[in-house]
């Protein structure tokens, strides 16, 4: 019996000798959990633990678990807007700038106090040196004489009292900035102001705290705590000082006398608040020189003076431009050191990197230049000389390099002679014979690119002269972004569309109808239509077929299908339907306020082109035409394949596949039949025609002008030219009359060619059109 139990044992343990280290992991890894747990709960029961927990009284575990079960059901929730429909909707009405909506607010103002007899002076050499830097400046007068210099906001108070210039200044700044600005610097006329760093202490204090900060001066005779800020070194106040000072001006003015403003605001404060002038605030020193007579500002190295806020007292307008000089030259030597140390450390933390020296980009610092990812993304060089451009506007080869362009060539030219001379000298010293070849381009991503070959003369120091060619690269780098103040513009104006109609195109007007209805009429748009009918010299007389009487149906029934809608229109006769000439009859027959919107008998008018014809034509500051999208000619366009036939062809250049199944289209630059103008500015614009071209050279100007043409050359408005995705333009075949002067003439014919198709459906229907020859 012994002997079968032994062996079925040995055979078991063998079975089992693989598993027992297993096991015994196992075993020994639930005799650790068990001991932690023992150990855990005998921490729970120390009391110094349970008095820490103690806020109102020890917490037990169902309440921790039931708070960790609180926290882990804690969701968000969303409550959707529900309206009353028995209560009247009424409309939310939105602030004018999205700035006021959310109550942030400028940072700094600027007050200047000046006088009647320096207003023209010194308070013009601080508007022209410092008032570029700050969003708002303002200048306080007691009297001021009877012109006011130009780009200058003065505010004048009535009387020249010191202490009520000031009170008035103060009471003025409360009422209509106090609400708009965080900070006051209130200055004097004969100081000069280093503005970029005033706006950068102002931009490192806190705004919620009264603050008087300036070059802190003691009164005569008062305690050392006592101290006011000079006036001629300028100050800062905060603006909850100046809510907490506004219900004090009255009784100070009354109770403190003194001849110097500064002063009695000193008094003003420490009097009615107890708060005096500090130098130095937060680890900001506000930093002050007193310039001493006949003191040359270009000789003057001490540190008080290259590290001043303000400098202190300028007597004449020229030593003020003296100073902005210098300091302005400072400024740029510390920016030109900043970024070699900005540069040599990009080197260093290049040779880091995975590419090494090989990443890094010229100049150092700014964007490698931009990657193509395709033959259509390449970028252009335009080739130029001194004289002439071979990339010119209006597709000619070869034209005149002058104006700008001359200009910004010119400039290239010199810079790179002069980093040649700075970086030869005093070896070499080079002189320009001419400029073989140039080349430039327009990178989005770095800037304006040039490569210029230069013959240049090599002058040695021993006086030894040789003719050298030399290829140079030079970058204009993109300079940071500004936003261009504008005029403000609303999307509730009425817009009034004109539809100049010749004979020719009557058949297309009923379509232009219905869509006027579909994008205008049905969302209920504000905007009205004028038609306007042009006649031949043989059209609707007596016993001939009227061509526009399908067109006076069509608008019938339109007024007819939306009571309330009124669509006018007029009947002219034209020899030549001049667009200028057109467009004088209807403009006299509309108020001088009126916006229009130019279209033709191919426009599809729509909320979206409305919104941005109001928002891009500005009275008295900018005209609108649009560059509408003009699909390509659906017999050449390439068919699309049925669904599941394979991928579609590869789009022709230029073309948009999201404009149907017709193969696209192109914007058209061609055409500047369309166009949004308010009707003020147009008269201005015709007047100075009428000035300029008189009698016959007029009437033939006219024959070859059209509207933007007379927006670009004879007013001073900016011309908007950009395109316009929402105005969408089926294929047609424009009709050029040879009656239109050759420029317009050429523009008509250049923008039907161009819209018969892309290069490769042109390409295509050649091919097909030689392979049916051939056979």
């Amino acid at each position: 019996m012994a002997g079968p139990t032994a062996m079925r044992l040995s055979s078991v343990l063998a079975l089992l000798r693989p598993a027992l280290p297993l096991i015994l992991g196992l075993s020994l890894g639930c005799s650790l959990s068990l001991l932690r747990v023992s150990w855990i709960q005998g921490e729970g029961d120390d009391p110094c633990v349970e008095a820490v927990g103690e806020a109102g009284g020890p917490q037990s575990l169902d309440s921790r678990t039931q708070l960790d079960q609180s926290n882990e059901d804690f969701k968000p929730r969303i409550v959707p807007y529900y309206r009353d429909p028995n209560k009247p909707y009424k409309k939310v009405l939105r602030t004018r700038y999205i700035q006021t909506e959310l109550g942030s607010r400028e940072r700094l103002l600027v007050a200047v106090l000046t006088s009647r007899a320096t207003l023209s002076t010194l308070a013009v050499a601080v508007n022209r040196t410092v008032a570029h830097h700050f969003p708002r400046l303002l200048y306080f007068t007691g009297q001021r004489g009877a012109r006011t210099p130009a780009g200058m906001q003065v505010v004048s108070h009535g009387d020249e009292r010191p202490a009520w210039l000031m009170s008035e200044t103060l009471r003025h700044l409360h009422t209509h900035f106090g609400a708009d600005y965080d900070w006051f610097f209130i200055m004097q006329d004969d100081t000069y102001v280093q503005a970029p760093r005033l706006a950068a202490l102002a931009g490192h204090l806190s705004i919620n705290q009264d603050l008087y900060l300036g070059r802190a001066e003691e009164f005569i005779g008062a305690g050392e705590q006592a101290r006011y800020c000079h006036g001629g070194f300028g100050y800062l106040l905060s603006r909850s000082l100046l809510l907490r000072l506004r219900p004090h001006l009255d009784g100070c003015r009354g109770d403190i006398l003194s001849a110097r403003p500064d002063e009695w605001l000193g008094r003003c404060l420490i009097d009615s608040l107890g708060i005096g002038c500090v130098s130095q605030h937060q680890g900001q020193q506000y930093r002050s020189f007193e310039l001493a007579k006949n003191r040359d500002p270009e000789t003057e190295r001490s540190l008080a003076f290259l590290s001043a806020f303000a400098v202190h007292p300028v007597s004449e307008g020229t030593l003020m431009y003296r100073l902005h000089k210098r300091f302005s030259a400072l400024e740029l030597e510390r920016a030109y050191s900043e970024i070699e140390q900005l540069q040599a450390q990009i080197r260093n933390l290049t040779a880091l990197t995975p590419e090494g020296e090989a990443g890094l980009s010229w100049p150092l610092g700014l964007p490698a230049p931009f990657t193509p990812h395709s033959r259509f993304e390449v970028l252009g060089w335009d080739y130029f000389t001194e004289q002439h451009t071979f990339s010119c506007v209006d597709g000619a080869p070869k034209c005149p390099l002058q104006g700008a362009s001359r200009a910004d060539v010119g400039d290239a030219v010199e810079t790179a002679l002069e980093q040649l001379n700075r970086r030869y000298q005093p070896r070499l010293r080079f002189q320009k014979q001419r400029l073989l070849n140039g080349y430039r381009r327009f990178d989005p991503a770095r800037g304006m690119e040039y490569t210029l070959d230069l013959l240049l003369e090599a002058v040695t120091q021993r006086g030894h002269r040789r003719a050298l060619a030399r290829r140079v690269s030079l970058l204009r780098p993109l300079s940071r972004v500004e936003i261009l103040p504008m005029p403000y513009v609303t999307e509730a104006t009425r817009v009034q569309l004109v539809l100049l109609l010749p004979a020719a195109e009557a058949a297309a007007a009923p379509a232009f109808l219905e869509a006027f209805a579909a994008g205008v009429l049905e969302p209920r748009e504000h905007a009205l239509l004028t038609l306007l009918l042009v006649y031949g010299p043989r059209e609707g007389g007596r016993g001939a077929p009227d061509p526009f009487l399908g067109v006076k149906a069509a608008a019938a029934e339109l007024e007819r299908r939306y009571p309330g809608t009124r669509l006018a229109w007029l009947a002219v006769r034209a020899e030549v339907p001049s667009q200028v000439r057109l467009m004088d009859v209807v403009s006299k027959k509309h108020p001088v306020d009126t916006l229009f919107f130019l279209a033709t008998v191919w426009t599809r008018p729509g909320p979206e082109v409305l919104n941005r014809c109001r928002m891009n034509a500005i009275s008295g500051w900018q005209a609108f035409f649009p560059v509408h999208f003009q699909e390509f000619n659906p017999a050449l366009a390439p068919q699309r394949p049925p669904p599941g036939a394979g991928p579609d062809p590869p789009s022709p250049p230029g073309a948009d596949p999201a404009r149907g199944a017709a193969g696209g289209g192109r914007f058209d630059r061609q055409a500047s039949a369309e166009g949004c103008f308010y009707n003020a500015d147009y008269l201005a614009a015709r007047a100075r025609l009428a000035a300029e071209l008189a009698g016959q050279e007029e009437e033939e100007a006219l024959e070859g002008l059209e509207v933007m043409d007379v927006f670009l050359r004879f007013s001073g408005l900016h011309l908007f030219r950009a395109v316009e995705p929402g105005l969408v333009q089926k294929f047609s075949l424009r009709d050029c009359s040879p009656r239109l002067s050759e420029e317009l003439y050429h523009r008509c014919r250049l923008s039907n060619l161009e819209g018969l198709g892309g290069r490769a459906q042109l390409a295509m229907a050649l091919f097909e059109q030689e392979q049916a020859n051939s056979t």
